[in-house]
């Protein structure tokens, strides 16, 4: 049968013969080529997130068994009880993926492991509410408008609150080292503010949004070196109410930047600019962003060394966990500045993951996605392992791309 589309290309390709464009005619079959060489090896990615994926929807259903990363060297899954402050970790991806892929197997599973989480609305040891409750419970309301997990949230906000000091302006962090610290306050802290200005929109009561506003101006004022990198922890005198002392619990010395300190430090500060349109939130996350993208010892592929001041640099960890706090980050700071830097850095970190060992093999038996995040030098733990704060991210990253485009 007569084929005039076939045919009009046979033409069109004599034509460009004829004309002596053998150069022209090379470059567009080599293009054609390379094109369906990419789209074959994108398929072949995809496949293998999706095994990824359902490791996740696999893993055993246990209220005392949070997966918080996978040990190598023991071959075995480190698992914590919802008390632990990566505990909403899983659910969350849980309910990423979900959003993503629209499975509602995972939205199933999702569900079922956010509701471990809800006595920690109670829990006010911790300064880590946002990352347990908002991450479960708030991704949870993005997919349903539940009013259960809306008095959840609003509770969370309340307990976080009490850590709160008026004088000192700060969310305490940590109660732990009592005999060294008075009142320690971690960058990670910024991660945790999301939920009381979320808890405000819910009820309607200011009281968390100040709050939010009063811990982020207190950070911004003490928390950051001249070159607008993050110390990791402040300790305050809760007599003087200022800074004693000035130091590092997770990085390689006190005045190194840790990598994922510095993570925190730029989406921390791009939430606050979607709160309150605040151009000081603004200016301090790009500020830090840069200090980043800039820095002599990152690498050309965009996944941080742990610690951007490790005497061992080249030859230490990475921090892939450290990669996707930043490139999400990244993603929404480029929506309010439209620097391109910031976004090419972000798909450049999706584009190295894709092309790596970073996703994990399709037969590896853990719930988890990335290899090699890095954890807590001071514990000597979870040093280049797969953790499920790094999926968290890399996922909010898919999700933050998806909805750009």
């Amino acid at each position: 049968m007569f084929n005039i589309h076939l045919t009009m290309k046979y033409i069109t390709l004599i034509f460009m013969i004829k004309k002596h464009h053998f150069k022209l005619f090379f470059i567009v079959i080599s293009f054609l080529i390379a094109c369906k060489s990419e789209k074959k090896e994108h398929h072949n990615f995809q496949k293998k997130l999706e095994n990824r994926y359902n490791k996740l929807l696999e893993y055993k259903l246990d209220s005392t068994a949070f997966p918080r990363s996978y040990s190598h060297e023991k071959q075995q899954i480190k698992k914590v009880p919802s008390k632990d402050w990566t505990s909403g970790f899983f659910a969350g991806n849980l309910w990423q993926i979900y959003k993503l892929t629209g499975n509602e197997d995972f939205k199933k599973k999702a569900k079922e492991w956010t509701a471990f989480i809800e006595k920690e609305k109670f829990n006010n040891r911790t300064h880590d509410m946002g990352f347990k409750v908002f991450c479960s419970f708030g991704n949870a309301l993005k997919q349903e408008d539940n009013k259960a997990y809306k008095d959840i949230i609003v509770k969370s906000a309340q307990t976080l609150s009490t850590r709160f000091n008026e004088t000192i302006g700060s969310i305490r962090s940590w109660d732990f080292n009592k005999d060294k610290w008075q009142f320690p306050v971690i960058i990670d802290n910024m991660m945790n503010l999301e939920l009381l200005f979320e808890a405000t929109k819910i009820s309607g009561d200011s009281t968390f949004h100040k709050i939010a506003i009063k811990h982020a101006n207190t950070t911004l004022k003490n928390h950051f070196r001249l070159d607008h990198s993050t110390w990791h922890v402040l300790d305050y005198d809760t007599i003087t109410h200022l800074p004693r002392l000035k130091i590092t619990h997770q990085g390689i010395s006190d005045n190194s930047a840790w990598a994922r300190g510095q993570g925190w430090a730029i989406n921390g500060f791009t939430m606050m600019y979607r709160y309150t349109k605040d151009l000081k939130y603004l200016n301090q996350a790009e500020a830090t962003a840069n200090f980043f993208l800039n820095h002599k010892n990152l690498p050309e592929d965009g996944i941080p060394y742990w610690d951007f001041d490790d005497p061992s640099i080249p030859n230490v960890s990475r921090d892939v966990s450290a990669a996707a706090v930043v490139a999400s980050a990244l993603v929404e700071l480029y929506g309010y500045t439209k620097n391109q830097d910031y976004l090419d850095y972000s798909k450049k970190v999706i584009n190295t993951l894709e092309t790596t060992n970073y996703i994990l093999p399709k037969d590896f038996e853990a719930p988890f996605i990335l290899d090699h995040s890095f954890g807590d030098w001071s514990k000597r733990s979870e040093m280049n392992e797969p953790i499920v704060y790094g999926d968290y991210y890399y996922l909010q990253t898919l999700i933050r791309l998806k909805d750009l485009n």
